[in-house]
């Protein structure tokens, strides 16, 4: 791993999620120092590109919510996906969060607010990296005494990941919910709204290893509400420098990036289509038009690519489809269904965003009730009992409601192991596969750089150890 120390140097007037990085200094030999207050503001930005940005984007295809039309995009579709997509990712993980997490506690190592809140986004920045690329170094991160970390297991990077969490929750217990942190651009050092974040970071990693009865305790403590939902609002307001990533994406490249053609798109959230989400208690029609990316110029995408539309992190809806699937599998049928419930009434509200989307159409999510996952109910046309109904509508609002983030790629390849027949049924993006790909191959700078990388290098086919 490269021994290089990355500064985010952030203008808060005009925060930039795609230049930010750009003339900074990159120099291992002539590092920039600057407080450790400012650096947390770089682990923040830095956070949004790991989640958000090209990874995301390559994972999203895969899921067929988005369609690589053209050019990179288009292959990168079509899974053929080579080592140096990583390279930008991994860095930002290791140098740009890793890294600058570990100077801001030495620097300032009595002040729990800084540490508390870099170690739950360390968290998040190292599970993403778990999820995606399985073995990972963990143990021996950020720290100069090993400029060759080594890999550490999944499971062994997923246990420590809780126990950070944990450290970070122990932390800003202690911290007035009163206290102010300029430097963080999500809550202003708000302590509460960083437990729940924890929490509900804690219930998604519990998910993804299956361990469903802490996710559903964890769960119970995270995030609350809509206006505490973990989310990048960009200003939107200087040319290709602060924009929503999508937005700047189609700019740089328009037409590469779409959702005509999806399955998404095209057959659960299209009226009229067999397969299709919309019944007599749910209409999609304002959802399909707020997920709709026509990505052809980045001045008339009204929806989740307008210049300012919010990028998300950790959402409440997240939380309650959690509660949702884990209340299901340990306390039955009634609980699964009032949290699934709780997730329709936060559709109803303006799909769950703060402000109605401008895009427009209808909204309606009516409650459902037991009768309806019965064989012949509405939401259960085939021949699956109730139960496995219910399931099944759960992991799908999942991929839908989790819709710009890698989460359904994670659903997907955990589901396969053991729920398959209520997985959502994603098509192939080319006719020629004949599998799903199921993890994002290593970064090409730390394959030539160290050794003791997993051997053979797995490619994209190859499952992660909690998926095996």
């Amino acid at each position: 791993m490269k021994k290089i120390l990355i500064i985010a140097a952030v203008v808060m007037s005009g925060i930039s999620c795609t230049k930010v990085y750009e003339g900074m200094n990159i120099d291992p030999n002539n590092p920039v120092d600057v407080n450790a207050e400012t650096l947390l503001k770089g682990m923040e930005i830095a956070n949004i590109t790991v989640q958000v940005s090209h990874i995301q984007r390559i994972t999203g295809m895969w899921m067929n919510q988005y369609k690589g039309a053209q050019l990179l995009y288009k292959s990168l579709g079509e899974y053929n996906l080579s080592a140096e997509e990583s390279n930008d990712t991994w860095n930002f993980v290791y140098q740009s969060i890793a890294k600058q997490g570990s100077i801001i506690r030495e620097k300032l190592p009595n002040n729990k607010s800084y540490s508390g809140i870099s170690k739950i986004i360390e968290a998040n920045a190292l599970g993403t990296a778990t999820a995606l690329y399985g073995d990972i170094p963990f143990s021996e991160r950020a720290n100069d005494k090993f400029p060759v970390p080594k890999f550490d297991k999944q499971t062994d990077v997923y246990a420590g990941i809780q126990t950070l969490l944990d450290e970070a929750i122990a932390e800003l217990k202690v911290v007035p919910a009163t206290v102010v942190l300029a430097n963080d651009i999500f809550y202003q050092g708000k302590s509460t709204s960083w437990i729940m974040v924890a929490y509900s970071l804690k219930a998604r990693y519990y998910l993804e290893t299956r361990d469903y009865a802490k996710a559903y305790a964890a769960a119970l403590l995270g995030i609350n509400s809509t206006a505490t939902s973990w989310k990048f609002y960009p200003p939107g307001l200087v040319s290709n420098g602060d924009y929503n990533l999508l937005n700047s994406l189609i700019e740089q490249r328009g037409g590469f990036l779409t959702t005509t053609g999806t399955y998404l798109n095209d057959v659960l959230l299209k009226a009229g289509v067999t397969g299709t989400r919309n019944n007599a208690k749910t209409n999609e029609d304002a959802r399909a038009r707020y997920y709709r990316i026509a990505g052809s110029s980045s001045n008339t995408e009204l929806g989740v690519a307008a210049k300012n539309a919010p990028m998300p992190l950790v959402t409440y809806e997240e939380t309650l489809l959690i509660l949702a699937e884990a209340g299901y599998r340990l306390n039955g049928f009634t609980e699964g269904l009032a949290q699934l419930n709780k997730v329709r009434a936060v559709l109803r509200t303006n799909l769950g965003l703060l402000i109605a989307p401008p895009t427009g159409g209808t909204i309606k999510y009516d409650d459902y009730v037991a009768a309806d996952f019965n064989p012949g109910g509405i939401e259960n046309m085939g021949n699956l009992t109730a139960d496995r109904s219910l399931l099944r509508e759960i992991i799908e609002e999942r991929y839908v409601s989790l819709y710009g983030t890698i989460l359904p790629f994670n659903d997907a390849r955990r589901l396969r192991k053991s729920d398959n027949d209520v997985n959502v049924p994603i098509p192939f993006t080319t006719s020629t596969a004949t599998k799903h790909p199921e993890r994002i191959i290593y970064s090409q700078n730390e394959i030539n750089s160290n050794p003791n990388l997993p051997k053979p290098i797995p490619d994209i086919y190859v499952k992660t150890q909690v998926n095996e």
